[in-house]
C-alpha cells in the first residue's frame, strides 16, 4: 500500500480508499458478494485480490453486477 495513486488510470480511486472500504466490510462483517466469496476466502490472497478490485476499478473495467 505504499502506491497510492496511478497516474495512468482513468478513475481517481486511491489503493489507500480500496484499503479503508476492505476494513469497514471487515468490521461490519460483510455477507458473501454475488460471486459467493467468503471474507474469509478474500483474506486468503488479501494484498493479490484488493490489487485486482482496485484496478479495475480505476481502470474502469469493473462493472458489477445487478443485485
Amino acid at each position: 500500500m505504499n502506491e497510492l495513486k496511478s497516474p495512468e488510470k482513468p478513475f481517481d480511486i486511491s489503493k489507500w480508499e480500496v484499503w479503508e472500504a476492505w476494513e469497514k466490510v471487515k468490521a461490519n462483517k460483510g455477507a458473501p458478494g454475488v460471486d459467493g466469496c467468503s471474507i474469509e476466502d478474500f483474506e486468503k490472497d488479501l494484498q493479490g485480490n484488493l490489487y485486482k478490485l482496485w484496478n479495475r476499478m480505476s481502470s474502469g473495467s469493473y462493472f458489477p453486477p445487478p443485485v
